[in-house]
């Protein structure tokens, strides 16, 4: 289940990282923080914040539907049969980040979801159950605090247990900007438009 957020005044107030790129605003306003239970699109969103280590998220937004393209729409099983061949075609691909680490871990980690699958049922079961308690999470979420959470206990459980199970580029940074961006966590600020939405949605949520 997805839930996108009605649109918003062009003036309303945000969460200051997504600037006034209109691509940024957009997935602000109607993806970040909205929970996801889709497995394809959660092992998309993981693959993608690996690929987004040292670099910014809006390089990565701007080059999304070439990934899609360039990994067969981040189904699992398709990339899990990527070879050696598809190695290089993807490293000739102008149009998403070419470096091999990350693409080789990408085809890595669509094995190790399929792994996950057969053993959870599916991936959002084992990401959701990874959500922390409410009550550990600050009641109003100011642009100060936000800007010191890079991490978690809960990222860094998951982040141990990924690397555990062999997945590769899912730190405790990275894994708990996949939280945010899945809904797992709820990092709009206090006085962002978006924040009361994306409560509702979750409340909303029937856990996978």
């Amino acid at each position: 289940m997805t839930v996108t957020a009605t649109p918003f005044e062009i003036d309303a107030l945000r969460c200051h990282w997504c600037g006034t790129d209109p691509l940024y605003r957009h997935y602000h306003d109607h993806e970040w923080g909205y929970p996801v239970t889709n497995d394809v699109r959660l092992f998309e969103k993981i693959c993608l914040e690996g690929f987004q280590s040292g670099l910014s998220w809006i390089t990565i937004l701007r080059k999304r539907e070439n990934f899609r393209d360039a990994f067969d729409g981040f189904e699992i099983d398709r990339v899990a049969r990527f070879g050696p061949t598809d190695v290089e075609r993807l490293l000739g691909n102008e149009g998403i980040i070419r470096h091999r680490g990350k693409i080789e871990a990408t085809i890595n980690n669509a094995r190790r979801a399929r792994e996950l699958l057969d053993e959870q049922g599916s991936l959002a079961s084992y990401f959701w159950r990874h959500e922390p308690d409410p009550a550990t999470r600050p009641t109003v979420l100011t642009r100060e605090a936000l800007a010191t959470m890079s991490r978690s206990p809960e990222s860094t459980a998951l982040s141990k247990d990924l690397k555990k199970r062999g997945w590769k580029f899912v730190g405790p940074t990275t894994v708990y900007a996949f939280m945010q961006a899945m809904g797992l966590v709820n990092d709009h600020v206090h006085d962002c438009v978006a924040r009361a939405p994306v409560l509702a949605a979750r409340a909303a949520l029937r856990m996978p």
